[in-house]
């Protein structure tokens, strides 16, 4: 499914509406007509009646129309305008005056004198219906605007926000000044970019894309996509009767140092319970004894050290040019360590090596001095960096990377040729073309160490299976967080890496199966999975 941003959504109206003649009071009829039937769905007993909160705009106009589906309904439900009625234009002046001749109560707030009345009597309504702001906002809220979406958000009574919470930016998810914080939100056409980052997603509440004639042929240009269940599952294809482990490819785990074994056979293990057929561990030699032990399906590769440590030395890298020979790919850096001589074998593999890698931890911290030098590299290449690293990989910092994740993760694909895995809530996937994916599994049960391991073990046992980078990066990252969504069973905590690897076969039998993640959908409308 395709995200926008608010001038993208304004451009595919115009298109709707001026190029394909589509009348506008057309789309707002759709647009209030299914956001009714998503609010009967999810408050179906409205008890203490309807308030509708209206802004003078479309935003309001949608408004008025769901006002009238719940008038002819027989519920109770009042209009408050932010605004004179004779400052009400197009489209929404249309609706607003059906919904005046039909007995709907309007009432005008137009200054703070009237903040209180109001505030009492939304303070008895079932169900505040947020109609004030659209996604065209783009200065801060103030005044009485900011007023009564700050008393909205002292209320009791739950909120249906109409496309956007009033106040959000559509584009970054921040509030401008006030935002109003929603149960549910009803977008309308796309989803909008800010309504999945966070934190905008924790604005949104639960979210509904609403169908509102919109033909999807204008949105097949778009770059940003939402990672969702019904296209992933298309890349685990059942597997032939007769298959055998040479069939699912070899993956090459290039990983760990003394006091990080846990990471190298983190590591290994995904990449087995991604499918891969074979998994060799290629690990510093005095702690061969240790892995070998400890990870029992994967093979081992011990390599020569650097002087006086336990990680992997300049030596190393004849022993891996020649094992890798015939093998369909590698995982890189979980767990390595930072001495120069590692670091430096981090650099020519990452370099000369030409089968696809994916690339972790202190991998991609070894890059950083000059990671142009991977915009040669003769195989394909995926960076899986946390803010920090990729703060370190790009010379900017970490608060401005977290500032624009998309763009951030973007540049970085297109200057290094490689795909981009900036990890972190949404994590964003970006290739070197321009596509953007955006994942909305995961929680904050994965804020553990050893899952990162994982998450590369994952993504390196596709790219084993010969997936493409970019199709293996979406992949592992989506089951991933569906895996930590699975096991965690509602809790934000408790959740370690090898429950993660334990539990991913059950997880992965729900996925393929379509009985995880549960998706809601209906005639005009469906629910996103966040």
């Amino acid at each position: 499914m395709k995200l926008v941003t608010a001038a993208q959504m304004r451009e595919l109206d115009r298109q709707a509406i001026e190029d394909l003649g589509i009348p506008s009071l057309v789309l707002m009829e759709n647009a209030g007509r299914t956001t009714y039937r998503i609010l009967r769905r999810e408050f179906p007993a409205l008890t203490g009646g309807v308030a509708v909160l209206a802004g003078r705009g479309n935003n309001g106009g949608d408004g008025f129309v769901v006002a009238r589906y719940l008038a002819n309904a027989g519920e109770s439900v009042a209009v408050f305008l932010l605004g004179q009625r004779d400052e009400v234009r197009g489209d929404a002046r249309v609706n607003l005056e059906i919904i005046t001749q039909i007995g709907v109560e309007v009432i005008e707030v137009l200054d703070e004198s009237h903040l209180n009345p109001v505030v009492h009597r939304l303070a008895w309504a079932g169900l505040i219906v947020d109609a004030l702001l659209g996604i065209g906002l783009n200065s801060p809220v103030a005044g009485l605007m900011a007023a009564l979406i700050e008393k909205v958000n002292h209320l009791r009574p739950p909120v249906l926000a109409v496309d956007i919470p009033s106040g959000l930016c559509a584009d970054t998810g921040r509030p401008l000044g006030a935002a109003v914080m929603a149960q549910v939100t009803a977008t309308y056409g796309w989803p909008k970019i800010g309504q999945v980052l966070p934190p905008g997603r924790d604005y949104v509440g639960r979210l509904w894309q609403v169908d509102i004639g919109i033909p999807p042929a204008l949105a097949r240009d778009l770059t940003v996509e939402w990672a969702e269940a019904e296209d992933l599952r298309r890349l685990l294809p059942p597997r032939p009767w007769g298959s055998h482990k040479g069939n699912f490819g070899h993956l090459a785990v290039v990983a760990g140092s003394e006091g990080k074994t846990g990471a190298a056979a983190l590591t290994a293990a995904g990449g087995l319970r991604a499918g891969a057929g074979l998994v060799t561990l290629g690990i510093p030699a005095s702690l061969n004894d240790i892995l070998e032990a400890e990870v029992t399906e994967a093979m081992t590769l011990p390599l020569p050290e650097a002087p006086g440590v336990r990680a992997l030395g300049a030596q190393a890298l004849a022993a891996l040019r020649e094992f890798l020979t015939g093998k369909t790919a590698v995982a890189l850096g979980p767990g390595l360590g930072t001495h120069e001589e590692t670091r430096g074998l981090v650099r020519q593999l990452a370099r000369h090596l030409p089968l696809p890698m994916v690339i972790d931890a202190d991998g991609v911290n070894a890059l950083a001095p000059n990671p142009d030098w991977l915009k040669d590299a003769p195989g394909p290449r995926i960076l899986t960096p946390h803010p920090g690293e990729m703060a370190r990989l790009t010379g900017l910092s970490a608060q401005e990377i977290q500032a624009d994740r998309i763009q951030a993760a973007r540049e970085a694909a297109a200057r290094y040729g490689a795909v981009i895995v900036l990890k972190g809530a949404q994590t964003v996937v970006a290739d070197p073309e321009g596509r953007v994916s955006l994942n909305g599994t995961g929680n904050p049960a994965l804020a553990s160490g050893g899952t990162g391991d994982v998450l590369t073990g994952l993504i390196g046992g596709f790219l084993a299976q010969k997936m493409t980078p970019w199709d293996a990066a979406r992949l592992g990252v989506y089951l991933h967080g569906l895996a930590a969504d699975y096991l965690a069973g509602g809790l934000d905590r408790g959740l370690i890496a090898g429950d993660l690897l334990a539990g991913f076969q059950e997880m992965l039998g729900e996925f393929l199966s379509g009985r995880i993640p549960l998706e809601e959908e209906d005639v005009g409308f469906r629910r996103l999975m966040m």
